[in-house]
Formats: structure tokens, C-alpha cells, sequence
């Protein structure tokens, strides 16, 4: 896909759901902490399971210093409904540790430091550093934006990180935070992964999916 067809179909998500006026997360976080620890948690998980265990685990270890020192076992009691709560939890608390021991206890604002700590890779630290700081370095790859860039045609690429350096590619800097929001929005509400609807789609005339399911049967028929 060009540039220009890429410019297009941001311009029509935007028509369709507009910008927040700041940098839009789904997790509810309160400061950079706190958005590190709920992206760890909501990895093969939905973010609305995420926020209903955030005050149990805040009010539990509000900072960075107090997670380090955790009972694991307590804290994966916590986490328990978010899946995957063993290593989870381990993430957790090692990442606070390194919190503590290598930055006094801050959350780094730069993705070489973010992607040092336990159970942090890039989709992760894209997000701190979006939300918390207002900082683009690259487009958090999550399953609705990996699905929508394969279905619309920006990438042919099934890594997350490969399909991210395709989206940076294509799209200016000054719009990868849209982007990411725009795709997980419209991944949510039309094009989902089961059924998309494709009829109502306002993305129809950019979409390789769109012309290779129904075009394609058009021309047939």
C-alpha cells in the first residue's frame, strides 16, 4: 500500500471516531507506574478484565518499591483472573525490582531501558511511552492492530515487531499514536476477528481483504 491510500484510510477513521484530545488508553492508570504494570497484565487478556483488578492491586502496591518487595503468592492471587498469573506475577515483581535497583524507582522514558525490564518488549513499551509521556518511538502491535494492518494491506508480515516497522514505514511519525488508537477502535467495533462487517465498513474501497473476499465473488457471479 502507498502513503497516499495510508493518509486515506486515517482520514476516514478519524471521520468515524474521532481523536481524544490526549494520548487514549483503554487501561485506566494514573501514572507511568501504573500503566507499565496493567500493559504486563493484559497480554492474552482483555482490558476491561485488566481494569477490574486495579484498585485491589494499587491499593496492595502502589509503587514500585512496595511490588518488589511482594509475596508472589499473594500477588498472583490478585492477578488470578488475568491469565497466565505465574509468570505474570514474576514479571511484576522482577520489573520492580529493576525499577528500584537501576532507576531509582521511575519508570524510564526511553525504549532501551523500558525493553531491559522483565516481561516488557516493544508493543509494551510503545504504550508506556505513548501514554505516559506523550512520546512516539514506534506503533504498539496489539491483536487488533496486527489483524487490521494484514486485512487492510499495510503489511504482509505476521510479526508483531516486522509489521511495526512496516506501519512506521508508511504512516508520519506525528501519527502513529492515532493510528494504533484508530485501528484497536475500529478492530473493536467493525472489524472484528469473527464476522467483520465489511458491508458497513468505511475502509471498503482501501481494504485487500474487502476486495479479495466480496469483489472477487462479484466478478465471479
Amino acid at each position: 500500500m502507498n502513503e497516499a491510500d495510508a493518509a486515506r484510510i486515517l482520514e476516514r477513521l478519524i471521520l468515524e471516531y474521532g481523536l481524544p484530545s490526549s494520548p487514549r488508553s483503554f487501561l485506566q492508570f494514573e501514572n507511568p507506574f501504573q500503566i507499565l504494570v496493567l500493559t504486563i497484565l493484559s497480554a492474552q487478556t482483555t482490558d476491561k478484565q485488566v481494569n477490574s483488578i486495579r484498585d485491589d492491586l494499587f491499593s496492595r502496591y502502589p509503587t514500585p518499591a512496595e511490588l518488589a518487595r511482594a509475596d508472589k503468592s499473594d500477588l498472583e492471587e490478585i492477578i488470578r483472573s488475568c491469565g497466565y498469573f505465574h509468570a505474570k506475577a514474576k514479571y511484576l515483581i522482577e520489573s520492580a525490582r529493576a525499577l528500584v535497583e537501576r532507576f531509582e524507582g521511575r519508570v524510564p522514558r526511553d525504549m532501551g531501558s523500558l525493553v531491559s525490564l522483565p516481561g516488557v518488549g516493544r508493543k509494551t513499551a510503545n504504550i508506556v511511552l505513548n501514554h505516559a509521556f506523550g512520546i512516539d518511538e514506534g506503533i504498539a502491535v496489539d491483536t487488533h492492530v496486527r489483524r487490521l494492518a494484514r486485512r487492510l494491506g499495510l503489511t504482509d508480515e505476521s510479526d508483531p515487531d516486522r509489521i511495526e516497522q512496516d506501519l512506521v514505514r508508511i504512516f508520519p511519525r506525528s501519527d502513529w499514536g492515532k493510528i494504533n488508537y484508530l485501528l484497536i477502535m475500529h478492530g473493536r467495533q467493525t472489524c472484528t476477528a469473527k464476522k467483520p462487517m465489511c458491508r458497513s465498513c468505511p475502509l471498503t474501497g482501501l481494504c485487500r481483504y474487502y476486495r479479495e473476499e466480496f469483489e472477487l465473488d462479484k466478478g465471479e457471479g
